[in-house]
């Protein structure tokens, strides 16, 4: 369902018309609209918050653009722009798709959103208290919103559980099966932080000194990732069979993903 529901979402980062909003609101440059659009369900907060929820980001990264993006446009107008740009994004990708498909797709996403439990889940719970909206291509991305912060929520419990910090969880999986090349510079971790997490994951044994996945880091990953999963099913249940809506949001997803590169940081593979 992730690969399913992730690039619906994801059209916020990669689509030229999310920067082309956030642009317009004041938020120039990548990051400034990264960072703003998805932070501003928080409030006004400076950098903690933000790498503890994000996890995987440099702490100076996130300073870079944290508190100031706040004095080039207000949390409001960040999420404003967020789902504008996203509305423009989708209606561009997935014009040749039936508006009857796309609003019973919203509909049935929107029930399973709502469904979703929040405790502990400090993304999940904040992108759930906004208003659900009526227009179906904004109902469709703000639930497919809510269940990847619900997921990733889930997904930092199982890393934190793990004993990971957020360079090293990044190391791992560059070990396993994404390129540090991809992962590194998109998460602004410098040279000597990278080789140190390395250092740390092979004490425990989990990479070569090499930077190569062992069979207890490929064994970690099975784990964490049946965690995510089973943390992230409550919605699901409440929803019943999925089998209609993956009929729908499988079309949707794939002209989604034509805004997405290939080889991208989130790790979503085609669908």
């Amino acid at each position: 369902m992730w690969t399913l529901f992730e690039p619906l979402h994801a059209v916020t980062y990669f689509a030229p018309e999310a920067r082309e909003h956030f642009e317009a609101a004041g938020l120039r440059g990548f990051w400034r609209g990264y960072f703003a659009g998805r932070a501003a369900v928080l409030g006004p907060v400076g950098p903690a918050p933000v790498v503890a929820a994000f996890f995987g980001f440099a702490p100076a990264t996130v300073a870079r653009a944290l508190p100031d993006v706040w004095s080039r446009a207000t949390p409001a107008a960040a999420l404003q722009a967020r789902q504008a740009g996203a509305v423009a994004a989708l209606k561009g990708l997935l014009a040749g798709v039936g508006t009857e498909r796309i609003a019973e797709a919203a509909e049935l996403l929107s029930q399973t959103a709502l469904a979703a439990d929040t405790a502990g889940r400090v993304l999940g719970a904040a992108n759930l208290a906004l208003p659900m909206p009526d227009d179906p291509y904004a109902r469709l991305w703000q639930a497919a919103t809510v269940l990847r912060e619900h997921r990733g929520d889930g997904h930092v419990a199982a890393l934190v559980t793990a004993g990971l910090d957020g360079c090293e969880a990044l190391a791992w999986r560059s070990g396993l099966d994404l390129s540090r090349e991809t992962l590194q510079p998109a998460r602004g971790w410098t040279d000597e932080e990278w080789a140190s997490a390395i250092g740390r994951l092979h004490q425990r044994g989990w990479l070569t000194s090499a930077g190569t996945a062992t069979t207890t880091a490929v064994e970690a990953y099975r784990r964490i990732e049946a965690i995510t999963d089973d943390a992230a099913m409550r919605p699901w249940r409440a929803l019943g069979s999925t089998g209609r809506l993956v009929e729908l949001l499988t079309p949707l997803a794939r002209a989604a993903a034509r805004s997405i590169p290939a080889i991208n940081p989130i790790g979503l593979p085609r669908v």
